[in-house]
Parts: structure tokens; C-alpha cells; sequence
């Protein structure tokens, strides 16, 4: 399965002729292709290839003489076989004129496509990588678009307005390549794993609110990776989210609360118990988080946050155990 997109870098010679014997040509006798040429700022030459099937690439080299040899590929499609080799990087890692070059030519694609997608400018940035990915691209738009990102009492504009306002302060900006891929780019849409990984969103702004710096995706000597260090208390995060009881054996929603929470800490939890743990209930109805918050059940591990979010952006929850960082100005306790 393909991952979100990544340039791959050539540092070689290209020249236009190089271009349309080793990139269009092969592409060409496989799906139908045709070349157009493209203007890129800076030192750099460029065009993007559009195949038959749908697919397309970008290619942009550098052309100032004396200059050292490079090309930046990025597309969904089959790679040519001279770019076998070559590595990859993120958009953050490319030149500044050629990401923007990227990004101007996908953000392009991508309001022809999905137009609905226009009234939100960031989240349509921050997640290019998966929206244009070779496996993803139609189970990543279809997540936001059809199933409102998740929420399962909203309808999509709700739901997008909410995830905008978070990525539109820009605190994940300089993770974006880790975040988006988190949605995944599996042909299907898995919306019990997506919704999970929106999770991971709303718990950043509950972090951001409050005043906290964090840092996603922690790789740790034991093995394990916590989804966030809040590094002003040096406090590792883990996010969790049930699945409504409606969708799983256990019928109850205490009961989904507390074998979620269970499952966390007999993994991660059980080799980092000063982490603390969210637990996500924004899949339940509205009814079963009656029934969570009236109950306030205790859970395996302390200390927790048990919360839910809602499109409008307000967020409730309970604690179980002394919390080692401040949540009070990110939501309200019940």
C-alpha cells in the first residue's frame, strides 16, 4: 500500500529530451500519457504528466548552470524505472520554490475535484499528501466528506468547520507529514481507524487551548510510541477512542469506556504508567454519553480524561485521578 506523497530526488542531469525518453515514454506505453510543461519559480524547470487512467506526476529539475544536478518527482502513479533508487522526502525537506510550485499545482486539482472542500483552505492543505495519494485519495475525501470526519450526529460543514479551526492556528503545521498520514491511505474507508486518528486532533487543540507545547508521535526505549510529550511538563499522552456500543460485542457504553481503556493499558500504558490517557467518546451518541458522564466510571488507569467533542466546539469530560497538566480552559468538566 502507498503512502501519503513524498517527492523522490533525483541527482542526476535532466534536461526536457531526458524527460520525455525516461519519464513520458515509459508512462506513456503503459497507461497513456501526455507531457505539459510548467512554470516553476526559481531555478528550476518543470512539467506534469497526466496518464489516461487519471493518475498524474510532477517533475521539476534544476537548470542553473553550475549548479548541482537535481530533480524532484511527486505523483500518485507507477514510477519510471530510472527513479527506482532514488529517495524520498517530505514537502518541508524540497525547495521552497518547488514545494510551492507542488502544492499551487494539487491545491488546483483539488477545488476542480472536490469543490465543497473550497470554504476549508488549511484542511485541504494540511491533508494534500493523503487527498492526492495513489491508495488513499478516494477513501481519505470520501472519510471527510460523506461521514463527516467521524462525528456521527453531524453533518460534514459542521464537522469540517470544527477540524479547521484547529489546523488553521497552525500548531500542527510543522507535523503535518506525521499527522495526515495517520488518516491513512487504505483503498476502504476504515472509519473506526479514521475516526481514531481524528482523535488525535481534537486532543491536540485540547492541549493548545490550555497552553500547552507538544510534540506528536514519541518513540520511547521501550518499544512503544505515545502519541504526544507535552513538553512544558514533560507529561506523555496517549489518545484512544471507543467505538460506540452499536458497533462492537459489548452492548453498553460504559462498557466499550472501560475494555477501550483496558486494551491502552495492557499495551502502551502498562510500560509508561505516568502517561496520561484521553479517551475520546465523540462517536457516541448523544444518549450513550448520557450514560458515561451520569456514571463517571473509573477506569483501569489513572490518571484518564474521558471526554467528547462536538462539532460546535465544545468539549466535556471527566477526570479519573490527579491530572499531572491543566485542561480547565480546553473543557468542561461534568
Amino acid at each position: 500500500m502507498a503512502g501519503p506523497l513524498r517527492f523522490r530526488v533525483s541527482m542526476s542531469s535532466w534536461s526536457i529530451d531526458r524527460v520525455r525518453r525516461d519519464l513520458l515514454a515509459p508512462l506513456d506505453s503503459t497507461f497513456g500519457a501526455t507531457l505539459r510543461q510548467s512554470s516553476v519559480p526559481g531555478a528550476f524547470e518543470g512539467c506534469r504528466l497526466d496518464m489516461d487512467n487519471g493518475d498524474f506526476a510532477l517533475f521539476a529539475w534544476r537548470t542553473a548552470a553550475g549548479a548541482p544536478h537535481v530533480g524532484y518527482w511527486l505523483g500518485n502513479t507507477e514510477t519510471p524505472q530510472t527513479l527506482w533508487q532514488t529517495d524520498k522526502v517530505g514537502f518541508g525537506a524540497a525547495p521552497n520554490d518547488v514545494s510551492r510550485w507542488a502544492h499551487d499545482e494539487l491545491l488546483s486539482d483539488l477545488r476542480d475535484q472536490e469543490p465543497w472542500l473550497a470554504d476549508y483552505p488549511h484542511l485541504s492543505w494540511f491533508f494534500l499528501p493523503v487527498f492526492h495519494s495513489k491508495d488513499g485519495q478516494e477513501s481519505t475525501r470520501a472519510f471527510f466528506r460523506d461521514h463527516a470526519a467521524g462525528f456521527p450526529d453531524a453533518g460534514r460543514d459542521a464537522a469540517l468547520d470544527f477540524y479547521e479551526e484547529i489546523l488553521h492556528t497552525g500548531v500542527l503545521d510543522q507535523y503535518r507529514e506525521t499527522m495526515a498520514g495517520k488518516v491513512g491511505t487504505s483503498t476502504d474507508v476504515d472509519l473506526v481507524r479514521m475516526s481514531a486518528a481524528m482523535s488525535e486532533f481534537t486532543a491536540a487543540k485540547l492541549l493548545d487551548v490550555s497552553g500547552h507545547a507538544f510534540v506528536p508521535e514519541i518513540e520511547l526505549n521501550s518499544g512503544y510510541t505515545l502519541d504526544f510529550r507535552v513538553s512544558d511538563a514533560d507529561v506523555l499522552v496517549e489518545v484512544t477512542r471507543p467505538r460506540p456500543p452499536t458497533r462492537r460485542t459489548i452492548d453498553t457504553p460504559i462498557g466499550a469506556l472501560k475494555q477501550t481503556a483496558e486494551a491502552k493499558t495492557d499495551d502502551q500504558l502498562d510500560a509508561h504508567h505516568e502517561a496520561v490517557l484521553l479517551v475520546d467518546c465523540s462517536s457516541f451518541r448523544d444518549d450513550q454519553w448520557n450514560a458515561v458522564k451520569g456514571e463517571q466510571p473509573r477506569l483501569a488507569h489513572t490518571p484518564t480524561v474521558v471526554f467528547r467533542a462536538r462539532p460546535t466546539g465544545s468539549i466535556e469530560g471527566y477526570a479519573v485521578g490527579d491530572l499531572p497538566i491543566d485542561l480547565d480552559h480546553s473543557l468542561a468538566w461534568v
